[in-house]
């Protein structure tokens, strides 16, 4: 009973401030909109069409029933469903990502393992590493030369990091008696890895990889505002030219909604392998 206490209160309290929050919200543009008196230039500029203004939440839910209601129609490139630009969204961050875990977990591995080779390389990563990601996007398209394409390997280039350092700092503080057990036991440097190293370092390799999926998702966005064509990013821009700022804010909760869902994966992989002494 107190367990299950423990997780109504928060719910509860959380449900709470955003009723609380969303009334704020509400009262507020419905103040806004029945005091402020128009001007003729804000009225020739669209400022009474009913999307020229911020949305009100309730207007936010209706679009939202009705977005969520049919989420994979395809009208045409500049008219497709929520669930289809969401899909291309986190199908180029799971691709760049799993190619920057392809890379980073191994590398990584090698780095805390081995002291020259992590001194030879910090300079390199500790360079590359404050970089933002969307700098990379000029070069890629020059080289790349496909705006699909450049989009996975920026994800792939803000993703490495995170987990190539947070491996790196896992394996390294493996505690040494463990090892020194493995090697009594005659275990093999590749059997030492799986079944010792691997496991110990499995918490802080799962931290990195939290860490990389949220900048990842979070720079997807920016990327797709860049380049075009599909996904979440030219969604938000392409509604903003439309001046639809309903579909913005519907837009900016869904991205929201979609980074939780992914860090939660995550988090619930992170416990799974997580162990006490």
């Amino acid at each position: 009973m107190n367990g299950y206490m423990t997780h109504l209160r928060p719910a509860l309290l959380t449900i709470i401030i955003l009723l609380v929050l969303g009334g704020i919200w509400e009262a507020a543009i419905n103040t806004t909109q029945s005091t402020g008196k128009l001007t003729e230039y804000e009225i020739m500029m669209g400022g009474g069409q009913p999307n020229a203004g911020v949305p009100a939440p309730s207007e936010v839910l209706v679009h939202a029933w009705t977005e969520l209601s049919n989420p994979f129609y395809d009208n045409g490139p500049n008219d497709k469903g929520i669930g289809i630009q969401l899909g291309y969204s986190i199908g180029r961050v799971l691709l760049g990502f799993s190619l920057a875990a392809a890379i980073a977990i191994p590398l990584g591995f090698v780095i805390g393992m081995s002291p020259l080779m992590y001194k030879a390389l910090n300079p390199f990563i500790q360079v590359l590493r404050p970089v933002s990601p969307l700098a990379w996007m000029p070069l890629a398209l020059f080289i790349i030369k496909d705006s699909e394409a450049s989009a996975i390997f920026v994800i792939f280039i803000c993703s490495i990091w995170p987990m190539l350092l947070n491996t790196a700092f896992g394996v390294m503080n493996v505690r040494r008696d463990w090892i020194n057990v493995a090697r009594t036991h005659e275990l093999g440097q590749l059997r030492t890895a799986f079944q010792v190293i691997l496991p110990a370092a499995a918490p802080t390799i799962l931290t990195g990889m939290r860490i990389s999926i949220g900048i990842a998702w979070l720079v997807i966005v920016a990327a797709e505002m860049l380049v075009g064509g599909t996904g979440i990013g030219y969604y938000i821009w392409n509604e903003w030219n439309n001046l639809d700022l309903t579909s913005v804010v519907f837009s900016i909760l869904m991205i929201g909604l979609i980074g939780m869902l992914l860090d939660a994966v995550l988090s619930l992989a992170a416990r799974l392998v997580a162990w006490q002494e």
